[in-house]
């Protein structure tokens, strides 16, 4: 059992009151720290652009904490860190943007790496051969955040410059390539932003930006055209070379235009297609989209009338030949060549004053109904080259033309034709070969053979005699005549000295002159001899002297 306890002589519990805690100054410094720490982190924090990666093929330049991104010569980030990608196909950069430029990094918005470019439209990064690549940036347009992106290949053509785009449908690329110069006028004025294949890899698609305010000048109605290299071409006045720019003939070019004929037009709008035109005569005569088209029904062949073949009126170009094929006649299964043309005449026809006619529907309409049915305009095939035989159509006044009439509700209305010369010369030129058919050509030739051989004959005879003649006769002939002359000689010569001799007492002188006469008696003989021989045979001049052996007949 316990012993009971005296609760007086238990220890008593006192109330102790609690010490103040007090701080040491030793942790002041630390605390400092701590704060000033988070407010950098906080400044940092609100003053801090966001951070964005892009991704290039290779990174060829770029470091980590040296590599600047740059818009318009300004630095708006710096890279952080260069690395692989998953799958090391490719190179990612991160960098880190300046807050002040966090609202440009939208999704269309565009990186490339800047670096010394020489291509032969020109040279560019010059810079960064003494301060290192760096990272080029371009705005986009859209409203949309975006943190990752793609680097482009090359740096954009485009770079935040107004203006706008077109897209030009082109039948190959040629000589163009990116950044090839867009003129007007043989002012440059844009460049080649793109080129890729169409859709339906039939066509090549040509991205051009036109720089603003020369934008302005592309129409609904401009004709762009393929610039590079020299136009050549052979006029009344010589030869003509025309080139837009020198670096258009190296690197190539395009340049574009509105006709001059054309009066009413509607601003481009934004990446609207034209057709990009091989040269600027096929730009200047293509066909308007709006321009009438007229059919015409021939009676010939039409072997050398290709499509783009020209239409003219009165010589002057007015058109040209859009198809060319054959239409049947189902009832009676008549089948002849069908050509569709364009045909504007009134864009060369003025009034007196020299004042264009107006472009109203109803008076072109009604011009041309009264050329046709009144004065007698009808179509007809022209020979335009006789080295290739190429053809086009020709609009002329034909005189006493049967009457005609166009039915202009049509959507092609059909114009009236007439023969080409062509037809006519063909039938004469037949009708020439058959009566050529017709001559006994055979028969004329066998006689005229016979004649030509009796012909030679009579000339082998004649041949023969005149050597008989030059055989036989002519050396007699030619002696007598030698006797003469000496005989006239010497008489010559007494005549000369006939005063002397004669009347000097020597009459060695007379007999002399005796003897002389005597010898032109001789001789006047010897020719009268011969004159009586020849009376009595003249055919001797021909034949001969016959041989006296036998005795004259």
């Amino acid at each position: 059992m316990a012993e009971p306890t005296n609760r007086d002589l238990l220890p008593q519990a006192t109330v102790v009151p609690p010490k103040h805690f007090r701080v040491s100054a030793i942790w002041i410094i630390p605390i400092l720290a701590a704060l000033v720490a988070v407010g950098i982190a906080v400044q940092r924090l609100l003053t801090e652009g966001p951070t964005v990666s892009i991704v290039f093929k290779s990174a060829e330049g770029i470091e980590a904490g040296k590599t600047f991104i740059k818009y318009k010569d300004v630095n708006i980030g710096q890279v952080t860190a260069v690395q692989l990608t998953e799958d090391y196909s490719q190179v990612e950069v991160t960098a880190k943007i300046s807050r002040r430029a966090a609202g440009l990094m939208v999704e269309d918005a565009m990186f490339w790496i800047v670096k010394p470019r020489i291509t032969l439209s020109g040279v560019s990064g010059l810079n960064t051969l003494l301060s290192g690549n760096y990272i080029g940036f371009v705005g986009g347009k859209s409203n949309k955040p975006q943190r990752r992106f793609v680097g482009l290949d090359v740096p954009p053509i485009v770079a935040d410059q107004p203006g706008r785009q077109f897209v030009l449908k082109a039948k190959e690329l040629g000589w163009l390539g990116i950044g090839s110069p867009v003129y007007y006028r043989r002012l440059q004025v844009g460049k080649v932003a793109a080129y890729d294949f169409a859709p339906d890899g039939r066509a090549v698609d040509v991205t051009v930006f036109v720089n603003a305010p020369y934008d302005r000048f592309v129409t609904t109605e401009t004709r762009f055209w393929n610039a590079s290299g020299l136009d050549i071409s052979t006029t009344a006045s010589g030869v003509d070379v025309r080139m837009e720019s020198l670096v258009a003939v190296i690197v190539g070019g395009l340049a574009f235009d509105t006709p001059p004929d054309v009066l009413q037009t509607d601003p481009a709008p934004e990446k609207a297609v034209f057709t990009l035109f091989s040269n600027e005569n096929a730009a200047m005569k293509a066909p308007d989209a709006s321009m009438r088209r007229y059919v015409l029904f021939f009676n010939e062949p039409v072997g050398g009338l290709a499509t783009g073949a020209p239409v003219t009126f009165l010589g002057l170009p007015a058109g040209e030949v859009t198809r060319v094929g054959l239409a049947l006649d189902r009832t009676t299964a008549n089948v002849r060549p069908r050509v569709v043309i364009t045909f504007n005449p009134e864009r060369l026809i003025e009034d007196a004053s020299g004042t264009a006619l107006e472009h109203d529907e109803q008076q072109r309409y009604a011009l041309l109904r009264r050329l046709v049915e009144e004065r007698g305009l009808r179509a007809q095939l022209r020979t335009g080259s006789l080295l290739t035989g190429q053809m086009f159509v020709a609009f002329n006044y034909v005189p006493n033309a049967s009457k005609a009439t166009i039915d202009l509700s049509q959507p092609m209305p059909e114009l009236p034709v007439v023969a080409s010369g062509r037809v006519d010369i063909e039938a004469k030129v037949s009708s020439i070969l058959a009566k050529l058919d017709k001559v006994p050509v055979q028969a004329i030739a066998s006689s005229l053979k016979k004649d030509l051989e009796a012909l030679d004959e009579m000339l082998n005879e004649t041949r023969t005699l005149v050597s008989n003649v030059d055989a036989q006769l002519v050396p007699q002939l030619k002696k007598d005549l030698e006797a003469m002359q000496r005989t006239l000689a010497a008489a010559e010569r007494v005549i000369e000295n006939a005063d002397a001799r004669l009347l000097g007492p020597d009459a060695l002188a007379q007999q002399e002159l005796r003897d002389a006469l005597q010898e032109f008696a001789r001789a006047a003989r010897s020719v009268r001899v011969l004159t009586d021989y020849l009376e009595r045979h003249p055919e001797s001049l021909l034949r001969g002297k016959r041989d006296t052996t036998r005795g004259e007949k």
